[in-house]
């Protein structure tokens, strides 16, 4: 039924065109269409497999992703690293080329992006990036989907803001997501906290020609000051458990809250990857309040998958 984008790697939005992306969020739109009038299951992958690695633990990336390929009559092989021969030595290239034997399409979810680059380069089949430390491009586009849904088509129109830590995965693939369709971010971080310089090198040879472009504002009250969405992240994600004192001292300022949220148009949204820590990057009246879309948001991950899986695996 999709054909356009078959065998394709999904490791960076920075890797697929403007019209890719659209094409994706058209598919998505459209599945998900279908799911609400009823259809359960839409047979557009029957018989194949999707190989899911976890070296990082995972709600939602691997319940999405599971149910997305059920229900487009395929189906899932859930394997954490420790449980593989990874743990005992096997290489990353050696992985790659026996999966690509037994299955359609892979989604790993990993410390290291260096990993997916690896793993992409020895499999023969699509090879999904469920979260690595510099990107988390199926939780972009799911973000992009979202504003969408609820701002319209045109997001090049609105003010996104992101507030917190700049250089982390979510807020690199938001970046990446609105930057492609020619909106622009607003970043509000502390010093040290800004965009990875890979990811910034990404954005510049990709998003900039679609008119995208990003600015840092350091002081958040003047960043969310009439925004149309406010998103935020967890401030110490798995991996730097060791850095969490210092990370909460730095970002304290960052938290959002009503007070903050008043800043923005009325009829602002706010936004969450989620898992959220609840007292940290955002209190319990602002995720729980008016602004909030946060489960439309989580439910909107496997309807913007299947769009990413009936596209790419062959």
């Amino acid at each position: 039924m999709y054909n356009g984008l078959k065998n394709r790697d999904f490791l960076t939005l920075a890797e697929f065109t403007r019209e890719e992306i659209q094409l994706m969020l058209d598919v998505a739109a459209h599945l998900k269409s279908r799911f609400k009038m009823g259809e359960r299951v839409i047979p557009l992958l029957p018989g194949r497999h999707l190989a899911m690695i976890f070296e990082k633990p995972s709600t939602r990336t691997r319940v999405s992703f599971e149910t997305a390929m059920k229900e487009l009559g395929g189906d899932v092989i859930a394997l954490h690293s420790s449980e593989m021969q990874l743990a005992r030595g096997e290489t990353i290239e050696d992985t790659a080329r026996t999966l690509s034997r037994y299955v359609d399409g892979i989604v790993a979810r990993v410390y290291e992006h260096r990993k997916l680059e690896k793993l992409a380069e020895y499999s023969s089949i699509p090879v999904i990036n469920g979260l690595s430390d510099l990107h988390h491009p199926a939780q972009g586009l799911t973000d992009v989907f979202t504003i969408m849904e609820k701002k319209g088509r045109d997001i090049s129109k609105l003010k996104i803001v992101f507030v917190g830590d700049g250089g982390d995965n979510v807020a690199h693939s938001l970046m990446l997501a609105v930057g492609l369709l020619g909106g622009k971010l607003v970043i509000s971080s502390p010093k040290g906290y800004d965009p990875h310089p890979s990811v910034v090198k990404l954005f510049n040879e990709t998003a900039v020609k679609y008119g995208g472009s990003f600015e840092i504002e350091r002081d958040p009250w003047r960043a969310v000051r009439d925004a149309d969405v406010v998103y935020t992240d967890v401030w110490v994600s798995m991996g730097q458990e060791s850095e969490r004192e210092k990370r909460i001292r730095d970002l304290e300022p960052y938290r959002v809250t009503s007070l903050l949220m008043r800043q923005a148009k009325p009829d602002a949204i706010f936004m969450h990857c989620l898992p959220a820590h609840r007292g940290e990057e955002v209190t319990d009246d602002v995720i729980d309040g008016k602004w909030s879309v946060v489960w439309d948001q989580a439910e909107n991950r496997k309807h913007v998958q299947k769009s990413i899986l009936a596209l790419l695996i062959p």
